[in-house]
């Protein structure tokens, strides 16, 4: 799942970010409007926390323009005007969801989570492949009833890769999926942490390599 967070307090930003990754998510950080809408139309974002007092570009026009531009990325508009009219006008822009500050941040990861089932096609909490079983709902992963210890990196691209059916998931999607705006796309990333998920799950091998293509289960 991946999120950003659009908020000019920057230490309010930077909790929420430490928090959402905390619940495994992937998260970018914009400190104003152009900053945060440019991201939103580049990236492939599930959900975007959207402040509305925003400099640069207010958060409402900023929900205009993603909404105009087409972006599948649900919004989420967190803000300190929490009267009836401010949600009902929030709501009204094309925003997804609406949370007043201050909030209860498992309500917001709740709210999140929510809403990225909603931008993503559904597949069950739990995936399996023969004796392979992952639990999205609990993140814990087991084969031949064996529980593997896998990083945040390796359970998200087990679980893109599971999630596919047996669609071959090229490296770049799987970078754009699980990693930040910050990963390089020159970087190995992807092949390290395939060769490390291999290594966890033993044998007999569960990921192939497609020429061309990426990996699949």
């Amino acid at each position: 799942m991946r999120v950003l967070v659009v908020e000019d307090d920057e230490e309010m930003a930077r909790a929420v970010g430490v928090g959402l990754r905390r619940a495994q998510m992937t998260v970018d950080i914009a400190l104003d409007g152009p900053s945060g809408l440019e991201r939103a139309l580049i990236n492939d974002y599930d959900v975007i926390v959207l402040d509305r007092d925003l400099p640069g570009v207010h958060g409402d026009d900023v929900c205009r323009e993603l909404i105009t531009a087409g972006c599948r990325s649900r919004v989420l508009m967190l803000t300190a005007a929490s009267t009836t009219e401010d949600m009902v006008g929030g709501l009204g822009l094309g925003a997804d969801d609406y949370l007043a500050k201050p909030f209860d941040f498992p309500v917001l990861v709740a709210r999140i989570s929510a809403l990225a089932r909603r931008t993503q096609p559904a597949h069950p909490p739990v995936l399996r492949h023969g004796d392979l079983v992952l639990d999205s709902s609990q993140r814990v992963v087991h084969r031949a009833g064996r529980k593997l210890q896998l990083a945040h990196k390796e359970f998200g691209v087990l679980e893109l890769l599971l999630a596919a059916q047996g669609r071959a998931v090229s490296a770049e999607e799987l970078l754009e999926r699980v990693w930040d705006e910050n990963a390089d796309p020159f970087t190995n990333a992807v092949k390290i942490t395939i060769s490390r998920l291999r290594t966890k799950l033993g044998d007999p091998p569960l990921i192939q390599t497609v020429a061309k293509s990426g990996y699949r289960i």
